[in-house]
C-alpha cells in the first residue's frame, strides 16, 4: 500500500480520497435514482427530482447510522473515549448501519410525500450498489478491510503481509449487482419491489461470505454481527420478493 489517503489539503483540512470516493457513489447514485424515476414515467408518486430530495435525509442519516452501528458494537472502547464518538474522520463506518439507518429514513420520506415504497426503493436499489462498488476503494486506499493472510496471486501486500482484498471481492458483487439490476431487470420488472428484493438476497448473500475471510469484523461473542445481519437481509429480500410477488399476482 503506497498511497497516499489524503488526496489534498484546504485551509489546513486534508481531504480524503476515502470521502471523495463516497461522495463521487453518492452523486452517481442520485443520477441514477433519477434516471429510473424517468423510467418509470414518475409513477407511484414519483416526481422529478425525486432522487435530490430523498437524498438530502438519507445521506446524512443513513452516515449517523452507519457510525452509530459501529459505535455500538465497539462501545467497548468507545466507552472509556467518548470524545471520538463523533469522529468519523477518524474512520468507523459499518455500512449495514448506513443501510438500516438509510432504509428507514427512505420509508419515512416515502409516507410524508405519499410515494409508493417499493418503487422509489426499486428506483434506488441500481445507484446504492454502484456506490457501494466505488466507496470500497476508498477502504484499499486506507489499507482496511481487507482480509486474511494468503498465497492467492491476486493478493495485496498491507503492512508486509499478502491479503484477501475483501475490499475488491465486495466491490466486484456490487458492481456485477448494479449491472444486472439497471441494464436487464429493470427493462423486465414483474413487479415493484422485485429490484430492491434482488439487491437484499444478493449483497446479502455476497456479503455474508466475504465477512468470513475479513480480519476486521464486528463480534457478538463468538458471532460477525455482520454476518448475522447479512442472513437477516436475504430473509426480509425473499420475504419483500414473495409478498409483492403476490400482490401483483392478486392484481
Amino acid at each position: 500500500m503506497n498511497i497516499n489517503p489524503v488526496a489534498f489539503t484546504i485551509f489546513g483540512l486534508e481531504v480524503k480520497w476515502y470521502g471523495i470516493l463516497i461522495a463521487l457513489g453518492v452523486f452517481l447514485a442520485i443520477l441514477i435514482t433519477e434516471s429510473m424515476a424517468k423510467k418509470k414515467s414518475y409513477k407511484n408518486g414519483l416526481y422529478k427530482d425525486v432522487g435530490n430530495d430523498v437524498s438530502l435525509f438519507a445521506v446524512i442519516i443513513g452516515v449517523l447510522g452507519a457510525r452509530l452501528y459501529y459505535v455500538i458494537f465497539e462501545w467497548d472502547y468507545y466507552s472509556q473515549h467518548l470524545n471520538e464518538i463523533f469522529a468519523i474522520r477518524n474512520g468507523g463506518l459499518a455500512i449495514y448501519g448506513g443501510i438500516i439507518a438509510g432504509g428507514l429514513t427512505i420509508y419515512i420520506f416515502t409516507r410524508v410525500k405519499k410515494i409508493n415504497f417499493w418503487t422509489l426503493a426499486d428506483c434506488i436499489a441500481p445507484g446504492l450498489a454502484l456506490a457501494q462498488s466505488i466507496g470500497r476503494w476508498g477502504n484499499y486506499i486506507n489499507g482496511e478491510a481487507h482480509g486474511g493472510v494468503t498465497d492467492v496471486p491476486w493478493a495485496i501486500l498491507v503492512d508486509g503481509q499478502r491479503v484477501h482484498p475483501t475490499f475488491f471481492y465486495e466491490s466486484s458483487v456490487n458492481f456485477l449487482i448494479f449491472l444486472f439490476l439497471y441494464f436487464y431487470l429493470s427493462k423486465k420488472q414483474k413487479f415493484e419491489g422485485q429490484l430492491i428484493s434482488f439487491y437484499l438476497i444478493f449483497y446479502g448473500i455476497a456479503r455474508f461470505f466475504i465477512e468470513g475471510m475479513r480480519t476486521d469484523s464486528l463480534y457478538i461473542g463468538d458471532f460477525r454481527v455482520s454476518q448475522l445481519v447479512s442472513i437477516g437481509i436475504v430473509i426480509f429480500g425473499l420475504a419483500i420478493r414473495f409478498i409483492a410477488k403476490g400482490r401483483q399476482k392478486n392484481k
